[in-house]
């Protein structure tokens, strides 16, 4: 019989670059295992180097599923052979590779083999380290105080609303933020919590909810929201006048208020005007993290096509009204259905840019962000960056954004105290680093005033009532 072929070996970066082996073939590869905290015996996760905990992000396009064949060594670091399989663009899990029949021997750790320019789409961002502050120059100082700086989508000060009876305490908004120079955030609740989970690095939905559930959860999620907006002092914009007030100098932080989904409305659309009278709602994000009546979101698999008649029928609400309209978590599809039915300027509130984002990413195209920029809309970029978390690092994230749709369409979206992954700007007294980081990157103080607030700023000025 003639010898039996040696297995093809794969590299992490010919893996990245779409270099995959053909289904069926039998290959060798190794890496570290990353720790998802979830016990599924005979299943480990395999990425190109190692992770600290489950508060890592692994990338669909730099994670091999691996289904074994026996028992795995202990180990951080393994060679694994098996057979290679590429996985449905719809696989639950939103791996995007697997090997099955595999089996495991321990390697002793290695040191990173190859540069992090190779991981451009999928790094690995490890949860231990904390930020080091830089200390902000005195150009930087001048620049938020000219800027006015805003946030479009934050939860600071533990504004969310869990499962448990007890809330835990909050934590200070306006201290950190009079500090750090921040004017104005967008403050949101969540109306999809009682209904989602968190599946080792991923939220999902996991049932339906019962009918009124969502719209009882929203008042007590409201309210939540004006317990903390009254002990921290807090001044709720509502209008054009007020918004004018925020932003100028020695006035208190202010916030809009806002609601992350638009779940609660269950349907109902007069529930869009009862929100924006009795709870001041200001921004309304029409999807969070399950397929809800208003269209499709990024991470689970579509349903409706995009937007739906009742998400169109949302948005021209919202027009009437003057509430912002944030299109974050939702397709490309309903984004640009969205694009077409506004007749007021959208926000994508929290994300950032990605050449090509892996399945049910979170990460957007420059192609997406595009239909937002084409309405006079902004898209907040979120900090959560490549490689370990620096100011530094969310500056340059920023500065892709800018090069891809252009200076006038880009804002701050921190998405504070509501990641699961480490963040590059966790606290508002770091609005000055930010500043200054952007200058380092090649910003002048005119774009990175607009980043910072004055692009934000202008979207609200064109929705909100007068």
């Amino acid at each position: 019989m003639p010898p039996e072929s040696p297995p093809a070996t794969i590299g992490w970066p010919a893996l990245l670059r779409g270099e995959a082996p053909a289904d069926g073939t039998e290959v060798v590869i190794e890496g570290a295992v990353f720790p998802t905290g979830a016990d599924t015996p005979g299943t480990l996760l395999l990425v190109p180097e190692a992770g600290c905990c489950a508060g890592c992000r692994p990338d669909p396009d730099a994670a091999v599923e691996v289904l074994l064949a026996a028992p795995a060594p202990r180990g951080r670091t393994l060679q694994v052979r098996g057979t290679w399989q590429r996985l449905a663009s719809d696989d639950p899990a939103g791996w995007r590779w697997q090997m099955h029949a595999a089996q495991a021997v321990a390697r002793a750790a290695q040191p990173f083999a190859f540069g992090r320019r190779a991981l451009l789409a999928a790094p690995l961002v490890c949860a231990a380290p904390r930020l080091a502050r830089a200390q902000a120059d005195g150009a930087a100082r001048a620049l938020v105080e000219a800027a006015r700086p805003t946030d479009l989508h934050s939860h600071a000060g533990r504004v969310l609303i869990g499962r448990r009876t007890v809330q835990r305490p909050f934590t200070p908004v306006a201290g950190p933020m009079r500090d750090g120079g921040m004017t104005l955030i967008a403050l949101a609740m969540v109306a999809d919590t009682p209904t989602t989970e968190i599946v080792e690095t991923r939220i999902q939905a996991f049932r339906d909810p019962d009918p009124g559930e969502l719209w009882t959860h929203a008042q007590a999620a409201f309210a939540r929201l004006r317990a903390l907006v009254a002990q921290d002092g807090l001044i709720v914009v509502t209008d054009r006048t007020g918004l004018a007030r925020s932003r100028q100098a020695g006035a208190p932080p202010s916030v809009v208020v806002a609601a992350e989904g638009a779940d609660m409305l269950e349907g109902r659309l007069d529930r869009v005007e009862a929100l924006f009278r009795a709870e001041r709602l200001r921004h309304l994000q029409l999807v969070h993290y399950r397929v809800n009546e208003l269209g499709d979101i990024q991470t689970a698999a579509p349903v409706h096509g995009g937007l739906t008649a009742f998400g169109a029928a949302v948005i021209r609400d919202c027009n009437r009204l003057g509430l912002v309209v944030d299109v974050a978590h939702g397709t490309e599809a309903l984004v640009r259905r969205a694009a077409e039915v506004t007749t007021q300027p959208l926000v994508l509130s929290h994300t950032a840019l990605a050449r090509r984002p892996g399945p049910r990413s979170r990460w957007v195209t420059a192609d997406h962000a595009r239909l937002v920029a084409a309405t006079g809309g902004v898209v907040g970029v979120w900090p959560i960056v490549e490689g370990p978390p620096s100011v530094r690092r969310y500056a340059e994230s920023v500065a892709r954004m800018v090069d891809a749709i252009g200076i006038d369409h880009v804002g701050i979206g921190s998405d504070m105290l509501g990641l699961l992954s480490p963040a590059s700007f966790e606290n508002y007294r770091l609005t000055p680093d930010l500043a200054a980081a952007l200058l380092a990157v090649g910003f002048d103080g005119a774009g990175a005033a607009k980043v910072l607030g004055g692009n934000h700023a202008r979207v609200l000025a064109a929705v909100l009532p007068g």
